[in-house]
């Protein structure tokens, strides 16, 4: 029997939940088993989240390391700020230690934004409707413009932090305001989850309750409604350079090469292509490879990259 999308999604919560410890480390360790029995409450997140928006919380203005500092002004050598996209279950702090301070240090004026929450549900974002965390995006992308002065920005996400971008880019005027899309193991095709998606045969039914509550997880499966919208017409458009970090070892965006995108100013590289010896899978990735963290420097600054491998790790 070929499986629906929507049918699809009802087992994405479960494996997702399983994974929560890994993505939001930093989150007390109460909010995990508390998350389920939120999400159950929530009456209709695809509504919902309308109301939710707010880009001004405490953890989006917490200045960590030096990023999500409003005083910043680029420099002539690193003209454009960069906002970093969380992935789901992340959020705009735990997502993005290692990365973010990584940028601050090479002289990057850096934000980070929470989207796609849910009411009721601290610290795991990225789960709303991704048409509407993409909107929440823009205005986030505008604010960052309008303190900074700059004209343009460059953005890097981490799994639908680097494909939900692509909805902003396309439909809500953001090619107009980005040079850059950096995905790091993002999910531009979707995912079938390691093929897992075909034992949903035996749960009918329970993909309309997820996606009332859970949207942004139903939108990521392969084949999805929205995923169909994105990707017709092509993966790109024009004035956007992209590039597509992913690990042959990912084991949530699956196929890993289905995270690749297809058009002009596209590069897409594959993190064993450049050391062997890594093992990142897909939370790594994101949160811990400095060689990924390299290649991603690279992208921000072609005109300044330097051949990445084993070594780069400084």
């Amino acid at each position: 029997m070929k499986l629906s999308w929507r049918r699809a999604a009802g087992l994405l919560p479960a494996l997702a939940l399983a994974a929560v410890a890994l993505v939001a480390p930093a989150g007390p360790a109460s909010a995990a088993p508390g998350a389920p029995a939120a999400l159950s409450e929530a009456p209709s997140a695809r509504s919902a989240l309308n109301a939710q928006g707010a880009l001004d919380t405490p953890r989006a203005r917490g200045v960590s390391s030096g990023w999500n500092d409003y005083s910043c002004k680029p420099s002539a050598a690193h003209p454009r700020p960069v906002v970093l996209v969380h992935g789901t279950f992340g959020n705009s702090v735990d997502n993005w230690l290692g990365f973010a301070p990584y940028l601050v240090a090479r002289g990057y004026c850096v934000y980070s934004l929470d989207y796609g929450q849910l009411p009721g549900v601290p610290f795991f974002h990225g789960l709303g409707p991704i048409e509407q965390s993409a909107q929440q995006l823009s205005g986030f992308v505008d604010r960052v413009l309008s303190s900074t002065g700059a004209a343009e920005t460059d953005l890097v996400g981490h799994s639908q932090g680097g494909m939900m971008p692509r909805h902003y880019l396309k439909f809500l005027g953001g090619a107009a305001k980005v040079n850059a899309l950096v995905g790091i193991a993002p999910d531009n095709h979707g995912t079938t989850l390691l093929g897992l998606t075909k034992l949903l045969d035996y749960f009918p039914g329970a993909a309309d309750a997820i996606d009332g509550v859970t949207p942004g997880l139903t939108d990521q499966v392969a084949g999805s409604e929205f995923l169909r919208k994105l990707n017709e017409g092509g993966d790109t458009v024009p004035g956007v350079r992209y590039t597509v970090i992913a690990t042959k070892y990912d084991e949530v965006v699956t196929p890993y090469r289905s995270q690749f995108l297809t058009g002009p100013d596209v590069r897409n590289v594959t993190l064993q292509d450049l050391c062997p010896l890594d093992l990142s899978e897909h939370v790594a990735i994101g949160l811990l490879d400095r060689i990924a963290f390299h290649e991603a420097a690279n992208a921000l600054d072609p005109a300044h990259a330097t051949p990445t491998g084993c070594g780069s790790i400084g």
